[in-house]
């Protein structure tokens, strides 16, 4: 990737100058008429002089197309310095005259395009003013005296000027892919976030789903059991053996959690089927122990689960979202609701699948979800919101206090690409 194209451009073009001054200046002193053989060499030499120390201190080589040009000091001093010794190597030999071409190409490097281009008329004008004068004296024709510097001129500041504008452009293109460049790896560094943002949310709604109303239910068959033992032990090993395999279910569930496949309840069985093994779990034996962190006594809970339409088979993220929507949905009844019946009804339609929670419990007040939220409870129907949001559904809630609780979810069956 080329970071700085000018400075790379600029040092091949000046260390050619340097290469072409220098023979241009021995072609001079010994293309002098004879007679001036010392008075030559003293000028060619204080201009090879000027030349050495103007290019270790301005460094014309090293400038960028951004970098302030023109500078009373260094640079115009010393670009006035050569062209004064100039003047006076071409007045007393006129074969300098071959050196004005590549001090026009310096000055349009060291001074830019605005002092450059007055430094390039000046040398011009000295250029045909030495011409006219040696004309004049051998007779030749003016026009080459004139047309020669006045070309030179111009083709200095053209081509000058189109290396940098040429040069600008690829800083202005490299730039714009710096920027783009730039912007991707951040795009690609909110992806990354947000891919780990949905799926730590996805986690939380699996354990919340899955893992929580199981571990809630081992707990109040547990505490049934503590309850009954020493007065009906059978019902004691009963309750224990149901939570034995709550936890089996449990484990299993979290091996499959972990390694993000189908749920448990839905391999080698219908949607309806592993509903009704959820809504078996949910069922709630006797508990008259109070709860402190919930608003009355739990209940035994009766779970039924219905269908309408013809039930058909589901897309597997359609009918794992279902359950767990299902699964979160008696957690809150079981765990809020204290309610003594609940109903699972799914509905089959043409394009769409509706699931409804019914109970019969307390209900509570829809407004105090956030509240609820922010104290660390109240997560399951944001749970249910986000998946149902994530598939395009839609989700309806119609509770109060004293009332029961309604949950329906509708989740189009259908994606954009299979419709008609």
């Amino acid at each position: 990737m080329i970071r700085h194209p000018l400075p790379s451009a600029t040092r091949g073009v000046i260390q050619g100058l340097d290469v072409l001054i220098a023979a241009l200046v021995v072609v001079a002193v010994v293309q002098a008429p004879s007679g001036v053989g010392w008075p030559v060499l003293l000028v060619a030499g204080a201009f090879g002089a000027l030349y050495v120390w103007g290019r270790l201190v301005v460094r014309v080589h090293e400038r960028s197309v951004d970098t302030p040009r023109g500078r009373w000091w260094p640079d115009v001093a010393w670009i006035a310095a050569l062209l004064v010794a100039w003047a006076a190597l071409l007045w007393l030999s006129p074969a300098a005259l071959w050196l004005a071409f590549p001090l026009m190409l310096l000055q349009m490097h060291a001074l830019g395009p605005h002092r450059g281009v007055v430094a390039v008329v000046l040398t011009a004008v000295l250029a045909v003013a030495d011409g006219l004068l040696v004309q004049a004296d051998v007779g030749e024709p003016w026009t080459g005296f004139v047309l020669g510097p006045v070309l030179g001129a111009a083709v200095a500041v053209g081509v000058v000027s189109g290396i940098e504008a040429f040069v600008r452009e690829s800083q202005t293109r490299q730039r714009t892919v710096d920027e783009l460049t730039q912007v991707r790896q951040h795009l690609a560094q909110a992806e990354r976030e947000r891919a780990v943002t949905d799926e730590r949310a996805r986690l939380a709604r699996d354990i919340h789903d899955t893992l929580a109303q199981s571990l809630s239910a081992i707990e109040l068959l547990l505490r049934a059991a503590d309850d009954a033992v020493g007065t009906d032990d059978d019902k004691a090993r009963t309750l224990i053996e149901q939570a034995r395999a709550a936890a089996r279910d449990s484990l299993a569930e979290a091996r499959r959690v972990v390694e993000d496949l189908t749920p448990g309840d839905l391999e080698r069985t219908t949607l309806v089927a592993a509903l009704r093994r959820v809504a078996e779990r949910a069922a709630t034996t006797d508990d008259d122990t109070d709860d402190d962190t919930d608003a009355g006594r739990r209940r035994p809970l009766a779970v039924s689960v219905r269908t309408s339409g013809t039930p058909r088979p589901l897309p597997v993220p359609l009918e794992t979202a279902l359950l767990r929507i299902a699964q979160s949905a008696l957690a809150n009844v079981t765990e809020h609701a204290g309610a003594a019946h609940a109903r699972m009804t799914v509905t089959y339609d043409d394009d769409t699948v509706t699931l409804d929670v019914v109970d019969d419990g307390t209900g509570f007040d829809a407004a105090r979800l956030g509240d609820d939220r922010a104290r660390g409870r109240g997560f399951g129907i944001p749970a249910i919101r986000s998946r149902v949001h994530e598939l395009g559904g839609t989700l309806a809630l119609e509770t109060s206090p004293g009332s029961g609780t309604a949950v329906a979810v509708t989740l189009p069956t259908r994606g954009p690409e299979d419709a008609p």
